[in-house]
Formats: C-alpha cells, sequence, structure tokens
C-alpha cells in the first residue's frame, strides 16, 4: 500500500496478530495551515506535529467572506445581461451555488463511477486474475476516494455555513457525467456489458479528473479553503491517474476485437460527457434562485455552452490510447479531440 507521506494510525491487534494500519489521509503539505485545517476535517484525531507551537487554525477561522467562492469565469451566463442586472448578492449566491454544484459533481463522480469502475477490478469481472498489488492499490485507491468524498463534504458544509445560505444538496440533479454513465449502465446487454461501461467511464474520470479539479486552484480571489480542498484531492488524482492507466492496459489486453471496439466507443463517448457544460444543473440553480428570465437566459448560453467545454484537457486518455496503439482510432470517435491537450477553458 502506497501511503505517499501519510501518516497512519495503528489500531490494537486482535489475538496477537500484527497490529492493523487504519487508511492514511491525503498527502498534504505539513508548511501550509489552509491544507492542514482541511485534512484535520477529515478526522478529529488528526496528530498534532510537534514543531507546531501555536495553535492551528480550523476552516472556519480560514473563511473569508470577501473571496469568491467560484471563479465567475466559469459561468455559462457570465456575460449574459440577465446576470449583469443581478446586485452583487444575488451573483455572491450563484456563485455558491457553482461551488456546491461543483462539489456536489465531484462527489457524485467518486461515488457513482469511479468506486463501481474500481470493484469492477476488485471482483474480477474480466477474468484478470489481479494479484495482491493490483487488488490493494485499487482498493487503496477507493479509501481515497471517500476521503475526497468527505473533504468536498466539509467544503459544502462550510459554505453553507459561512454564508449563512441552505444551497440544499436536494436542488441539484446528478452531474452530466453520471447521468450519462447510470444510462448507458442501464441500456447495457448484459452484466460484462454494463461492467465494460462503468470501468471505462471510471478510467476516464480518473485520468481527466485532475483537469477538472485543476480549474480552481490557481485563481488567487477565491476562497482559501476552496482551493486547497481541489489541490490536496488532485494530488491524489494525479497518482490514481497512473493506476487507471495501467489497468486500462490489462483490460484491454484481455479483451476481444468486438470488446475492444466498445470500449474505445465508450472511452470516447465518457470524455464527451465528461468535458462537457452541465446545463441541467446550471438551470436548476437558476430556477431555484429565481432569476428573472432565467429560463430564457439558459436557452440564450446553451449554443455556446455546447461548444465551449469546461474541461479542455483529456490528454492522459490521447496518452494511453496511444500507448495501447489505439490513439488516432480514440481521437476520432470524439466529438472534438481534446486527446491532445489543451488549457482549462470555461
Amino acid at each position: 500500500m502506497n501511503t505517499r507521506g501519510r501518516a497512519a494510525r495503528s489500531v490494537g491487534p486482535p489475538d496477537g496478530l500484527a497490529p492493523l494500519q487504519a487508511p492514511p489521509l491525503p498527502a498534504h503539505d505539513p508548511a501550509d495551515p489552509v491544507e492542514n485545517a482541511v485534512i484535520r476535517g477529515l478526522s478529529r484525531s488528526w496528530p498534532r506535529r510537534a514543531a507546531v507551537k501555536k495553535k492551528e487554525p480550523d476552516l472556519d477561522e480560514l473563511f473569508d467572506p470577501d473571496r469568491d467562492d467560484y471563479p465567475e469565469s466559469l459561468m455559462p451566463f457570465r456575460t449574459h445581461p440577465r446576470y449583469d442586472a443581478l446586485d452583487e448578492e444575488r451573483r455572491a449566491r450563484l456563485r455558491a451555488w457553482a461551488w456546491i454544484a461543483y462539489n456536489k459533481s465531484v462527489v457524485d463522480i467518486e461515488q457513482y463511477v469511479v468506486n463501481p469502475g474500481f470493484g469492477v477490478i476488485t471482483s474480477d469481472v474480466f477474468g484478470l486474475g489481479p494479484g495482491d498489488t493490483t487488488t490493494i492499490g485499487v482498493m487503496q485507491a477507493m479509501v481515497d476516494e471517500q476521503y475526497h468524498t468527505l473533504m468536498h463534504q466539509n467544503a459544502n458544509a462550510l459554505t453553507r455555513r459561512r454564508r449563512g445560505w441552505s444551497l440544499p444538496d436536494a436542488v441539484l440533479p446528478h452531474g452530466r457525467t453520471v447521468r450519462a454513465h447510470d444510462a448507458a449502465v442501464a441500456a447495457a446487454a448484459d452484466p460484462r456489458a454494463a461492467a465494460l461501461v462503468r470501468f471505462a467511464y471510471a478510467t476516464v474520470a480518473e485520468t481527466s479528473i485532475s483537469a477538472y479539479l485543476g480549474l480552481l486552484t490557481g485563481d488567487e480571489r477565491l476562497q482559501p479553503v476552496n482551493r486547497s480542498t481541489v489541490a490536496v484531492h488532485r494530488r491524489d488524482e494525479l497518482c490514481h491517474g497512473s493506476l487507471a492507466g495501467e489497468l486500462l492496459t490489462m483490460v484491454f489486453d484481455s479483451l476481444g476485437a468486438a470488446e475492444r471496439d466498445r470500449l474505445l466507443d465508450l472511452l470516447a463517448v465518457g470524455v464527451d460527457e465528461f468535458t462537457a457544460s452541465d446545463l441541467e444543473t446550471w438551470t436548476a440553480i437558476v430556477r431555484h434562485e429565481a432569476v428573472p428570465g432565467g429560463d430564457g437566459m439558459m436557452r440564450d448560453v446553451a449554443e455556446f455552452a455546447a461548444n465551449a467545454p469546461v474541461v479542455q484537457d483529456c490528454s492522459a486518455i490521447g496518452r494511453l490510447g496511444a500507448s495501447l496503439g489505439v490513439g488516432a482510432d480514440l481521437g476520432g470517435r470524439l466529438t472534438a479531440d481534446r486527446t491532445a491537450g489543451s488549457g482549462p477553458g470555461a
């Protein structure tokens, strides 16, 4: 198990067996007080470093009410006259909603796409016979995803608490990637075909989510807790991407020609869904907030959003396809080729 510099907590051994180790927490910068606060939110028993002489701030103390919760540059209606006409409090609420929806999207992907896709490997649906190293590596990644989920839930709870706005998750649908994944699983002809869907979508998510998280890491105008939450998560995902690549090679090599072709189709559809703007979620937010002319605004931005993907860089999938000798084939199946890599856009 690769702990990547994390601290592990011993659990008393039963019946003289070797001590068990609690799952390690995500890697973080011990010199960064905001990242430390994010990590402490995962475990109230997180041990304090001996060198720390002063009281460490918690998440609430680090919240800056004057910072934005989400980059306005990523909102599809940011230049629309209806949005421009709103007062600052209503715009601030929409930015807070965007952050809540962003975190919920991450949580949904981890819970309903990534871990079920990893489960395809641990249950050995494809008959790969993975060894202990592979199985433990996948299970460690699944544990990591639970920590990531908790980090993003903590971030949403902080935003609601400090802003004093309810911003309930129940307003929001599952994210676009999860909706497409679930529809494809439901349409699968048999359990093995469904497993191939789960694996393909999980592979796209694990190799591309670092680009999605990277959208929020570099904007100094954002809440420091928000930036640190995605930065800590992103470090883990950069490691998971290599694991997902190894698993893709294992599965691809085991498949026959027809299933290889189907897997490439699924990877391409997964990239298209993962990178696209989620107008259904934005519409739910705008309607809940009763933005004047909101439905018309969303209709106006629909065409723009369809041609301006949120995540433009899925180059990791392109590199994996090239390593398998199918890079051009995979790129040709995409609605727009984002496997070559480019900067993230709105």
